[in-house]
């Protein structure tokens, strides 16, 4: 059995020590970036491996594709085949920010064609929940060539542009309502949103102990945000297209797969000043 979702701590526990499984640790704070290195040094998963989202799971910055750019494929194949991922693997992706993070490794193992992805629902706080302990020792693995197929997924920042007013594309901001609504903008120059743009609020997936809502009901409300629209027409984005990457989770849990991100993001679209925007 493959997990492509969630995975719960119970069932991760139960895996402890499969050769077959690696554990990913992607713990992450904006505001401080040696963070996430520094509470993995003292204490992880037990065989968790870390990667950093700015030097591992993003590209270089130009000051024009946004704060968390996409990185290049072949570094990210570099990344992935130095921890021995395989297509037998299964990967969970933790973090303690309600999969904030998480789900931006499960996005771009999914986007190079790796399905056997899931990130640990409720992250490390449910594994300390469950009972779980954790680890100072750092795992080792043999390196492998991974063997990437990379979707078409990815929209540019002119292809968004060209859909601006079309009826078959339905954009969905996952940033804050305020930041969405041009209030309170404190990480990116301009504030607001790009126009036509509905706004689902990535943390309206989780319940209150930061796991994810039942299948169900992310269904239900994902339809409603939806309202008739196919999800084939639907594009993702966010601030810098990490948590964009948490509501094509909550899709794909919902069952509602196929829609398309924006990996640049806001923070992209909004350091071309010839590129509208609404507040």
């Amino acid at each position: 059995m493959s997990f492509t979702t969630l995975v719960d701590a119970a069932t991760l526990a139960a895996h402890r020590g499969d050769p077959d499984w690696r554990i990913i640790d992607v713990r992450h704070q904006l505001a401080d970036v040696g963070y996430g290195e520094r509470v993995y040094a003292e204490g992880h998963l037990p065989a968790a491996f870390f990667l950093h989202l700015d030097r591992d799971l993003s590209g270089p910055l130009t000051g024009r594709n946004g704060r968390h750019p996409l990185p290049d494929i072949a570094a990210l194949v570099a990344t992935f085949g130095r921890l021995g991922i395989t297509p037998q693997t299964q990967v969970v992706a933790y973090d303690d920010a309600g999969g904030m993070m998480a789900a931006r490794l499960w996005w771009l193992l999914r986007w190079l064609g790796h399905e056997r992805v899931a990130v640990l629902d409720g992250g490390l706080p449910a594994w300390l929940a469950a009972g779980g302990e954790l680890s100072q020792t750092l795992p080792t693995v043999v390196a492998t060539d991974f063997a990437a197929a990379p979707r078409p997924e990815v929209l540019s920042a002119d292809a968004v542009l060209a859909k601006l007013g079309q009826p078959d594309c339905l954009l969905v901001d996952a940033r804050a309502p305020d930041r969405f609504r041009g209030e309170n903008e404190t990480l990116d120059p301009r504030g607001g949103h790009i126009p036509g743009a509905c706004n689902r609020f990535f943390r309206d997936n989780l319940k209150a102990d930061g796991s994810f809502k039942p299948a169900e009901q992310l269904r239900e409300e994902w339809l409603a945000l939806f309202a008739g629209q196919a999800v084939a027409q639907v594009v993702n984005y966010c601030g810098s297209g990490v948590t964009a990457c948490h509501n094509l989770l909550a899709q794909a849990i919902a069952g509602l797969p196929g829609a398309r991100i924006y990996a640049g993001s806001w923070s992209e679209w909004c350091s071309d000043p010839d590129r509208p925007l609404t507040k």
